[in-house]
C-alpha cells in the first residue's frame, strides 16, 4: 500500500510539474519571469559542480530534468505524508497548502540561502508572485489527482455495471 501511494504521488507530482511549467512559461511570455528559477538554480549547481563548458541546450535539458525530478519527489513525499484512505485534510486543499509550503521553503529558504537568487522581497517585480501562483497550481493539480485516484469506491452497483467497470480497469 505504501509503495502504491508513493508511486501515485510520484506520477501525480510529475503531471503537476508539467502543468506548473506551463504556467511558468505563460508568465515568462507575459514578461513577469525573466530567467526562470529552475534555470538559475541549475546554472548555479552546474557551476558549483565544475561543469562550466556546457551548451544552452544541455543546460536546458538538465534544468528540465531536475525540475521534473524535484516535482516527482515532492509528489511522492506529499502522498507519503498524506497516506491513508482519508487524509487529515482533503487532498485538494492539502495539495494547495503543500505547494505554498514548497514555494516558501524554496524561495525564502534554501534558494537565497545558497546565494542562487534573492528572497522574494528583493527579486525582480512579478517573479515571486508568478512563482507562487505556479506552486499553487502545482499543489492543486497534485492534490486533485490524488483525490481522484484514491477516492472511496462508489456504492455497489448492478452486476452489469460492475462487470463493465472491471473490464475497463483491466484494459488500463
Amino acid at each position: 500500500m505504501a509503495a502504491r501511494r508513493l508511486l501515485l504521488g510520484a506520477v501525480a507530482g510529475s503531471l503537476a510539474t508539467v502543468i506548473m511549467s506551463a504556467v511558468m512559461f505563460a508568465t515568462k511570455r507575459l514578461g513577469l519571469m525573466g530567467e526562470m528559477p529552475p534555470e538559475k538554480i541549475t546554472a548555479h549547481l552546474l557551476d558549483r559542480a565544475g561543469w562550466r563548458r556546457r551548451g544552452r541546450r544541455s543546460q536546458d535539458f538538465v534544468s528540465a530534468m531536475t525540475h521534473m525530478g524535484f516535482g516527482t519527489a515532492a509528489g511522492a513525499a506529499f502522498a507519503f505524508v498524506e497516506r491513508g484512505p482519508q487524509p487529515p485534510i482533503p487532498f485538494l486543499p492539502g495539495g494547495v497548502a503543500f505547494g505554498a509550503a514548497v514555494w516558501w521553503v524554496s524561495y525564502h529558504g534554501w534558494v537565497p540561502g545558497l546565494g542562487i537568487m534573492p528572497p522574494p522581497g528583493r527579486d525582480r517585480p512579478g517573479r515571486p508572485q508568478a512563482m507562487l501562483i505556479a506552486h499553487l497550481v502545482f499543489g492543486a493539480v497534485l492534490g486533485g489527482i490524488l483525490q481522484a485516484v484514491t477516492s472511496v469506491e462508489p456504492a455497489p452497483s448492478s452486476g452489469r455495471a460492475r462487470l463493465a467497470r472491471e473490464r475497463l480497469i483491466e484494459k488500463l
